[in-house]
Formats: structure tokens, C-alpha cells, sequence
């Protein structure tokens, strides 16, 4: 399905759709703020008004006056100057992200920028052309200049680009698409390359993935409660209804349906143990804050999806150019640094699960649930990994945002450094997916030895695909393999898949 842009209603989920590769126009109306916006831009240089990044230079040189025969020149200078990434290219959905979300910005209309130009910002991302942008260079103050800098230049024919699995420098990337270089006019640079789109593309994707990473976790969390023996009676209502945290009450909500009917939560209701580990008994608590907090984080980056975050901006129905700071990347700075720390959780209490499952014997389970223990070694390795992974994350989750170093001379002399957390944040979201796999495969082992008592509704149904893919642990073989099936069954989204299916219940939000 192509997804219109329009500078306002863009959603998450068709942003992830144009990540993976759906094709894109910009809306009629989008097309016309665009060329009003251009015309404005184009009579006010033509009068000979002194505009910031037009007719003067940029930064710490703002009060340093262009010659307007140098125009295009000021702008070529501007995006050459300023790619000076280095570092891995990033990920092609990524980059694909921020093109789109460049788009978008740019169809709101108050950029300046020719129709052409935005134009080809959607042929690149319709005809598979994705700039190689190095990872690292942004200080997310006037946004993320150096990353838009290099996609930029393909734009231009320089530059280098990904293109038919292969890459390629720009110019050639753009001729074996049929495409042309443009010509920056006035302005443009500066509009291309000045904002948070690279940021916002990756707090964008990493909210869906940590949203799907959280019904997983519920479903994961039930299985290793209902294998451990665990008490059911931290999801009843009455206990959740006192603390009315949206999180929290879904998230009961969510066990209560996945344990239902369970043969093994009612082989043991009348024992005498009163209460579980708080890995267990607080899983509404923390589960629910995970998702009542990314929920928060989802709410700044749909507004920063649909924001205008370059500057000069271009207000022709009121004949002005406002500077401001809109490029400023503190709001998705702090919320990209939010999520890291608040998804590193679901890893931090699903390990301890782990942990207490492999180390249960009171609960009638054997140690590292192998019934040969010396000879093997069960799933002892299993938690190492997850505990290493959760241990990572301790590193990773340390907000950038809380850092500033003056740039440009200290003209920009707060910065966000939201890119730095951006880079980070897709790898705390595959240590939680690791952490998370690794339980998983505890807590089907650990059931195998409650059958031949049924599970609850949507334990059963995420056992059996767990099972259909992974054998049963009866002799020691290396875990790698499984924990790599694990992780593709939560992040396909099989595993929740199958559990709503049983439930009739959606376990996202």
C-alpha cells in the first residue's frame, strides 16, 4: 500500500511500512503549502533580504553576509562541509525511515524547498536508493546535521548510495535508478540537512519493537510463572484496581487470559506457600510501568513524526522567515534515552525468572532443569547468556542526554546528543529480545516436567509453538540454535501471535 505524506498525519506504523520498503506520494494539498512556500522563498531572495543560511553563512557565521550570486554555492559548501560522518553505515530501514520522515517534514510547507527536490526524496525511497549514512557525527543540536548532510549528497550525485544490493557512488546509484541530480537552490541546504529525522526514525521503529517486545514478555512471563508454581493471585482485579496504572491493569489482564484454565496453576492452589519472588509476583508492576512509559515515549515521537524541525522557517501567508530552534533534539533525545532504560527492564526481570526457574528444587524442579545433573550441565549456560546480555544493557542505557558539549564555537552551546542514544538504542532492544529468548526456552523446559498437566489457554498455545520448533532439552546439545529460533519467534511476533490467537485477546495496546 503506498502511505501519502502530508506533513501531518503520519503514524508510526506506516513509517515502519516505509522502512521495510512501501512506496510513498505526497498528497495534493502538501504539493501546493510546498510551492506556495517555495515562491515565497524565491521573491524574498530575489528583493535582496538578508535571510539567515541564504544570503549569510551558518552558526558562528550568521552575521556574515553571502554575495546572492553565490547562493547555490553557500548551499553545495553547506551539505560537502558537513558530512562528516564516519562510523558503520546505518541500517537501510533506517535510513529509509529518515527519508520519509524528511519527506513529510518537508511537505508541511514551511521549508522552502522546491516540489523538484522533495520529489526526489520520494523517487529515492520509491526506486530503492538509500544513502549510506555513517552512524556516528550527529551531536543532535541542529538536529542531525551530518547524517542528513550524507543523504543529502546523494540528492546531489555525490555521495555514496545502497542500490540494487550493491553500493554504489551516488551518482551511479542514481543513474542505474533513472534518476537525475538536483541543484540546490536557495535555502534548500540548509532545509535538507537541519533537523531530527534520523533520530526520530530510530525512536520511531524502536517504540513498535519495544511495544512487541512487551506482549511477549507477558506471554514469556506467564509461561515461567505457571512452570515455577507460582501464585495467580497477584493478577486478580481487586489487587490492581487499588493501583490504577493503564500499564498495570492490562498487563493483569493479560495473565489472568493467558493462565486460565490452567491444570498446573490449580495443582497447587491450596499449598502453603504465601507469596513469590517479586521477579514473579510484580510482574503487572513492572511490566506495566514498561508499557505505561513507552506509551509516553510513543506520544513524543508521533508528535516529532509530524513536526516541522528546520530553521529558517517559511511563513508565507504571514510574508515572514522566523528563526528558532526547533532543530533542537532534546525532546527525542530524552525520550530515546526513556525508552533504552525502561525496555532493559523486561530483560532485567525476565533473567531473574530464568535464575529462579534453574534454581527451583523447592518447587520441584531440578537443578538446571536436567534430569542427569553432573553428567550434564542442562541449561546453566542459558542464563549466563541472558545475565550477560541484561549486563550489557547497564552500559547501553546510560542517557546520553544528560551530556553536552559546546559545537560551532558556541553559538551551539547546548546539545542534545540524542544520536548517540539513537545508536544505541537497537542494540538494548536485541539484548532484551536475547534476554527474553533465553527465558523462554527455560520455561518450556521447565514445564516439560509439569506435564502431564495442561497450561492455561495461551501458555499452551505459545508451548506448543515453542515446541514445534525446539525439541525438548533430554541430553546436553549446544543452546545457540535454539536461542536463535527463540529470538525469531518473539520478534516475527509468532509467539504472541499464537497466544492471542487462544485468547481471543489482543495483548498489545
Amino acid at each position: 500500500m503506498t502511505v501519502q505524506l502530508d506533513g501531518h498525519s503520519l503514524t508510526l506504523e506506516a513509517l515502519e511500512a516505509i522502512a521495510r520498503g512501501a512506496p510513498v506520494e505526497i498528497a495534493a494539498r502538501a504539493r501546493a503549502r510546498v510551492a506556495r512556500a517555495r515562491e515565497f522563498v524565491d521573491a524574498q531572495f530575489a528583493g535582496g533580504e538578508a535571510i539567515y543560511g541564504v544570503t549569510t553563512g551558518f552558526g558562528r557565521l550568521a552575521n556574515i553576509s553571502v554575495d546572492p550570486a553565490q547562493a547555490v554555492e553557500l548551499q553545495l559548501n553547506l551539505v560537502r562541509s558537513h558530512a562528516a560522518g564516519t562510523g558503520e553505515p546505518l541500517a537501510i530501514p533506517l535510513v529509509r525511515a529518515a527519508g520519509a520522515l524528511r519527506a513529510n517534514s518537508l511537505s508541511a510547507g514551511h521549508s522552502g524547498v522546491k516540489p523538484e527536490t522533495l520529489e526526489t526524496i520520494v523517487a529515492l525511497l520509491n526506486r530503492g536508493v538509500t544513502p549510506v549514512v555513517p552512524c556516528q557525527g550527529s551531536v543532535g543540536a541542529s538536529g542531525d546535521l551530518a547524517p542528513l548532510a550524507h543523504m543529502t549528497l546523494v540528492l546531489i550525485g555525490e555521495g555514496e548510495a545502497f542500490f540494487d544490493g550493491q553500493r554504489l557512488p551516488g551518482a551511479v546509484a542514481l543513474e542505474r535508478a533513472g534518476l537525475r541530480p538536483i541543484e540546490l537552490g536557495a535555502k534548500e541546504g540548509l532545509a535538507l540537512i537541519n533537523g531530527t529525522q534520523l533520530m526520530t526514525g530510530i525512536a520511531g521503529l524502536g517504540v513498535l519493537r519495544a511495544e512487541r517486545l512487551a506482549a511477549a514478555a507477558d506471554v514469556i512471563g506467564a509461561l515461567s510463572l505457571e512452570a515455577y508454581l507460582g501464585s495467580e493471585r497477584v493478577f486478580d482485579r481487586r489487587i490492581n484496581d487499588l493501583r490504577p496504572h493503564p500499564g498495570q491493569e492490562r498487563v493483569a489482564g493479560n495473565l489472568r487470559a493467558l493462565l486460565a484454565g490452567s491444570q498446573i496453576v490449580q495443582s497447587h492452589a491450596e499449598c502453603e506457600r504465601v507469596q513469590d519472588p517479586y521477579s514473579f509476583r510484580c510482574i503487572p508492576v513492572v511490566h506495566g510501568a514498561v508499557r505505561d512509559s513507552t506509551a509516553h515515549v510513543r506520544r513524543v515521537t508521533e508528535i516529532e513524526t509530524n513536526s516541522v524541525t528546520d530553521n529558517p522557517l517559511v511563513f508565507p501567508e504571514d510574508g515572514e522567515f522566523l528563526s528558532g530552534g526547533n532543530f533542537h533534539g532534546e525532546p527525542v533525545a530524552l525520550a530515546i534515552d526513556f525508552l533504552k532504560f525502561t525496555i532493559a527492564e523486561l530483560a532485567s526481570i525476565g533473567e531473574r525468572r530464568l535464575y529462579l526457574l534453574l534454581n527451583a528444587e523447592d518447587r520441584g524442579l531440578p537443578l538446571f532443569l536436567t534430569r542427569r545433573l553432573g553428567l550434564q550441565s542442562g541449561l546453566m549456560l542459558v542464563q549466563y547468556t541472558a545475565a550477560a546480555l541484561v549486563n550489557d544493557n547497564k552500559g547501553l542505557a546510560w542517557p546520553s542526554s544528560v551530556d553536552s558539549i559546546p559545537t560551532s564555537a558556541g553559538q551551539e552551546d547546548h546539545v542534545s546528543m540524542g544520536m548517540t542514544s539513537a545508536n544505541n538504542l537497537p542494540r538494548v532492544l536485541d539484548n532484551v529480545e536475547g534476554a527474553l529468548a533465553c527465558e523462554l526456552i527455560g520455561a518450556c523446559a521447565a514445564t516439560d516436567f509439569r506435564r502431564p498437566l495442561r497450561s492455561g489457554a495461551g501458555t499452551q498455545a505459545a508451548y506448543a509453538l515453542v515446541r514445534e520448533h525446539i525439541a525438548p532439552w533430554t541430553e546436553d546439545r549446544s543452546p545457540a540454535p535454539d536461542i536463535a529460533v527463540a529470538r525469531e519467534l518473539i520478534a516475527s511476533c509468532r509467539l504472541t501471535d499464537a497466544a492471542e490467537a487462544a485468547i481471543g485477546r489482543r495483548l498489545t495496546t
